[in-house]
């Protein structure tokens, strides 16, 4: 039995998708940075705030290795391991109540990922309860939500924080009462079993950026499109952006922050063409409006140069219809189902990563055709992993 509180309608999940854009790293509105989260810095990614040289180089190597994992569920798939012992959670019976506090379902990436972690769930018959408690992108309403979840009946409990250091001492308080996963977005805090994301978005920003480095001559101008500033990931993707554009000597000609907005994607493109007489190359942190500025510069009567998008289908229908030079980093949505197999693991008293890192594809003009599916939904995110799940695609608003 699936419970859920909050506006979480099956039947709005998609049809909202297909009028909702933005980021998928971050609320839509409502708290979108951690506390105390600065501007991006404007002095090089190796300066900025939140770019760590260690991790840096820990992702793009993480980007090189292979997996240990079932080849083709990457949801299970992890990059170095480092194992957590579980039997202290171990439960008898195979009735378990799984419980499930979201950050919201504010843009069509959490709709997808919704969707999909229901489906996961449907998969397992010894979950007999699912209670899903939706924040609406509000760090007060989510710490009250964990608070009312921990003193349930629940087995297990899943969080994908709303922002990082405001959950934390909700999340180390739950912590004390019953086995926490989280995923998504982290924690300041190591006290929940398991940590699930993939690589990060160091790895993100740099797989777009290396992209227009081997597409844009040197010297070249960049437009840089942003969601909002201050938010961990995004801030990543930017800082390993920045250094590789200056490593390869290509000129940053403009910072922009969309907010997830396609009719202010359009204008801030064509005031760039107009200011620098021509973009050469299109840079993005997330890429739900990228077909808004692919169409800037069509209306511009300017050929679309080198542009990154994300999985999303219009963005890769666009890619294949128009023939554009593009790529497509992923913050793969497969993930929302790896929290639901981790749970059963952990009441198993089985041994799961204390870091689970999920693999993170990039969608080239090699395995474009591998992705694009002219039956999903423009909004529906390729990479969710739910091909062969029952129900698909209809239940994902597909034909």
């Amino acid at each position: 039995m699936i419970r859920r509180t909050g506006p979480l309608l099956a039947a709005a999940l998609l049809s909202a998708a297909l009028l909702t854009s933005c980021t998928s790293d971050t609320p839509s509105d409502g708290p979108s940075a951690p506390a105390g989260s600065a501007s991006p810095s404007q002095d090089g990614g190796e300066d900025a705030e939140f770019f760590t040289q260690a991790e840096y180089e820990q992702q793009l190597a993480l980007t090189r290795e292979t997996p240990e994992g079932p080849e083709d569920r990457p949801w299970e798939q992890m990059l170095r391991p480092e194992m957590a012992d579980t039997s202290q959670y171990a439960v008898e019976g195979d009735d378990v109540h799984l419980c499930f506090s979201n950050a919201g379902v504010f843009n069509p990436w959490r709709q997808v990922g919704l969707r999909t972690m229901e489906a996961e769930v449907a998969l397992h018959e010894q979950i007999t309860e699912f209670t899903v408690v939706d924040a609406e992108g509000q760090d007060d309403k989510q710490i009250s939500d964990i608070q009312e979840l921990s003193n349930q009946d629940c087995d297990a409990l899943i969080v994908s924080p709303n922002t990082t250091a405001t959950l934390t001492p909700a999340i180390e308080e739950a912590c004390g009462r019953l086995p926490v996963i989280v995923f998504d977005r982290g924690v300041n805090t190591d006290c929940p079993v398991t940590f699930i994301h993939p690589i990060g978005g160091y790895a993100y920003g740099a797989a777009a950026a290396d992209f227009l480095v081997e597409n844009v001559a040197e010297g070249g101008n960049i437009l840089a499109l942003r969601i909002s500033p201050g938010v961990d990931v995004l801030e990543n993707r930017w800082s390993a952006a920045e250094l590789a554009f200056e490593e390869a000597g290509l000129t940053v000609a403009d910072v922009e922050f969309t907010d997830g907005d396609p009719a202010v994607t359009k204008s801030i493109v064509t005031d760039a063409i107009q200011r620098h007489g021509g973009i050469d190359g299109v840079w993005m942190d997330s890429g739900a409006t990228s077909v808004a500025a692919v169409e800037a510069f069509e209306d511009a009567g300017e050929e679309v140069p080198p542009i990154t998008g994300e999985d999303q289908q219009d963005f890769l229908q666009a890619w294949d219809e128009r023939d554009l030079t593009a790529v497509a980093p992923t913050y793969p949505t497969f993930q929302w189902r790896t929290p639901v197999v981790a749970a059963l693991r952990v009441l198993a008293g089985e041994e799961v990563p204390v870091e689970w890192r999920l693999p993170q594809p990039t969608i080239t003009q090699d395995t474009l055709a591998d992705y694009l599916s002219e039956d999903m939904p423009p909004l529906h995110y390729a990479m969710c992993g739910c091909e062969g799940m029952p129900g698909y695609p209809q239940d994902w608003g597909g034909e």
